[in-house]
């Protein structure tokens, strides 16, 4: 159960969910008013809790309207139990109503600002604010889409997973908590053997997202390693429709995946370092 009374809340959070179901799924809300209202995004989030998700990230990548963001957040909030965090896709994306954010560095950019510009800007607004911060290293591989081409990434080549596990574990020497893998959001899923590489040699937890649309897509990247699915526009176009029914399924497979990860390295460093934090 989510206590928001904690230090750390979120993270503790999903650290020990993480600990006792070996995979989650975070549901992705675009708070776009030319998508859903936040009454709309609520209902979503709602039917998505039901489903079995385990948190609701806010954010996308063309973000304009910081009221309509904090609007948004407050109708989930109200309507949910689950951790809300945002997932930025620029300064506008921020809202301190939220849980946390994802306080996100785009590795792979070719633009500095994206890597720790926009970060330093919003540094003291977010540490006034009070809100959780939770470090993660954000890589696109290939073809980016729309999250590559606004932050100007230089994507990752499909066909060298290898490279990916370099940035990763570039990421984890940095001290980030969590890495994030996507081929942008809506475009194909990233290659299952860019995260088993990755999985190899990291201990902070993989979030895979982009492009899963399947129980067997889920599964093979659990399988892979990923410790976190993310869903957005599998969401969009399906939960309202079938009350989320067509999600259901694909958390099952998710938490079934993650029933049968063996406790390894992996998992014991994480545990300790939840148990320090």
């Amino acid at each position: 159960m989510f206590d928001k009374s904690c230090n750390k809340a979120v993270y503790k959070y999903l650290m020990n969910r993480l600990r006792d179901d070996g995979a989650l799924h975070f549901s992705v809300i675009d708070p776009d008013p030319h998508k859903q209202s936040p009454d709309r995004a609520a209902s979503m989030a709602c039917l998505c809790e039901a489903a079995g998700s385990d948190a609701i990230l806010v954010g996308g990548s063309t973000v304009t309207d910081q009221e309509f963001v904090s609007s948004t957040v407050e109708k989930i909030k109200a309507k949910t139990t689950l951790p809300v965090i945002i997932f930025p896709g620029g300064i506008p994306s921020i809202s301190s109503k939220a849980d946390a954010i994802f306080f996100m560095s785009m590795l792979n950019s070719r633009d500095p600002y994206f890597i720790v510009g926009q970060q330093a800007l919003v540094s003291y607004p977010l540490k006034s604010s009070g809100l959780e911060t939770i470090s993660l290293a954000y890589l696109i591989i290939e073809p980016g889409a729309t999250a590559g081409w606004v932050g100007n990434a230089k994507p990752l080549p499909r066909n060298d997973p290898k490279l990916t596990a370099a940035y990763a574990l570039t990421a984890e020497m940095y001290g980030f908590q969590m890495l994030y893998l996507e081929a942008g959001s809506g475009a194909n899923t990233i290659p299952a053997s860019h995260v088993s590489y990755a999985s190899e040699v990291l201990s902070i937890p993989i979030i895979a997202g982009g492009g899963i649309n399947t129980k067997e897509d889920a599964r093979l990247l659990v399988e892979a390693g990923a410790d976190v699915i993310v869903m957005g526009t599998f969401i969009e176009k399906h939960v309202l429709k079938d009350e989320g029914e067509s999600l259901k399924p694909i958390i099952r497979e998710i938490k079934s995946a993650g029933s049968n990860k063996n406790p390894d390295h992996k998992y014991q460093v994480m545990s300790k370092q939840h148990m320090q934090g």
